[in-house]
């Protein structure tokens, strides 16, 4: 954090961060009050903080070279300023969750990929908030810090996310993942095989959360879920398809996406559980599938990638994660193989993929 020193003429007062996840399965369920199993990344966020003696804050991010600091008064947090906006949005969630703070000095530095699906804006604003925990002594817990992180994006920022993101940020850890009930966020860790090995490749296709893809998407499950007179989609089962699948289309496809989804995230914890591969493969592929037919939400480009990653040689599983229209697959390959297998894979996929990170055990 010397660069904390060199923009802003002091030391920080505090020092935190957060990781971003990949989810493994479970796409577009946390706001259907659905399962997820996201994963923690090696890549981090960190945010340097000092307090000021006024009600102003400057913010200022290494990935940003040479820019001057932004500013804005607390209170009068405003949206329209691009990446400033989470910042916003973390402040003024935190006034209207009863909160005091003064303005702060705030240097940002990020490992983790923007627009890959990889959940950027989770990790800055959970990393941003332990910050200000530490700073002012703040009585937050993990829980309630991403409910805050959820609702300065909501709000300020304006993308309708679920809480999966930032509940992964603050409470998932490398190595194992977080088997999260979005409807009562009761989490489970759950160990991955040390026979497998985790692969995050990003597609260099950005995604954006505020876009209106993924907003129409939510619209729709909320649609069907009043058509269908339940509170939300994972309120359904299996039986209840056939009246879902005669709603007016694309309506039926995006429950059965839901509910079969729900699903192979209990059959994907088993696998995992017990080392079944053969089971693993085939949540991931249906998983893939469902949000490239029922839910609409891959592009060729992924759908190429995804096939690439499936057929190597050590890759076991491989399906697109996050919310879709760009960003990144995950695949899982035998121990030991990851690297090479990751190297192909982005060499069979051309220009734009990046490996990120490389060989990550699971």
């Amino acid at each position: 954090m010397n660069d904390f020193a060199r923009r802003f003429g002091r030391a920080p007062e505090a020092i935190e961060s957060a990781p971003g996840r990949v989810n493994l399965i479970g796409e577009h369920t946390d706001y259907n009050g659905g399962l997820v199993l996201p994963s923690a990344i090696p890549q981090r966020t960190r945010v340097g903080l000092a307090r000021r003696g006024d009600d102003r804050v400057r913010a200022a991010s290494r990935e940003i070279a040479g820019a001057a600091p932004e500013e804005y008064r607390l209170g009068g947090e405003a949206r329209g300023r691009g990446w400033l906006d989470y910042v916003q949005g973390v402040s003024a969630t935190l006034a209207a969750s009863g909160f005091a703070i003064s303005g702060f000095d705030a240097w940002i530095e990020s490992d983790v990929p923007v627009g890959a699906g990889l959940s950027s804006s989770a990790a800055l604003e959970v990393a941003l908030l332990r910050g200000l925990r530490a700073l002012f002594g703040l009585a937050i817990d993990d829980l309630a810090l991403a409910r805050i992180a959820q609702r300065g994006e909501n709000e300020l920022v304006g993308a309708p996310v679920g809480i999966m993101d930032p509940l992964a940020a603050s409470l998932a850890r490398p190595g194992s993942a977080l088997l999260v009930d979005t409807r009562t966020l009761a989490v489970q860790p759950v160990a991955l095989p040390a026979s497998l090995e985790l692969i995050v490749i990003a597609s260099g296709i950005a995604h954006d959360h505020a876009r209106g893809d993924y907003r129409a998407r939510r619209a729709e499950c909320e649609r069907a879920a009043a058509a269908l007179g339940v509170a939300c989609l994972s309120d359904l089962g299996e039986s209840d398809l056939p009246r879902a699948l005669a709603l007016p289309d694309p309506l039926g496809r995006r429950v059965r996406h839901v509910v079969r989804e729900n699903a192979r995230v209990r059959d994907a914890v088993t696998a995992f559980a017990s080392g079944d591969t053969a089971a693993i493969r085939r949540a991931f592929a249906d998983s893939h599938a469902s949000l490239r037919d029922d839910y609409q939400v891959s592009l060729p480009e992924i759908d190429r990638l995804v096939a690439i990653a499936a057929a190597d040689r050590d890759v076991v599983a491989a399906r697109m994660t996050g919310g879709g229209f760009g960003g990144s697959i995950v695949a899982l390959a035998r121990s030991g193989t990851a690297a090479q297998a990751a190297h192909r894979i982005v060499a069979g996929y051309g220009a734009g993929a990046v490996l990120v990170p490389e060989g990550t055990r699971g």
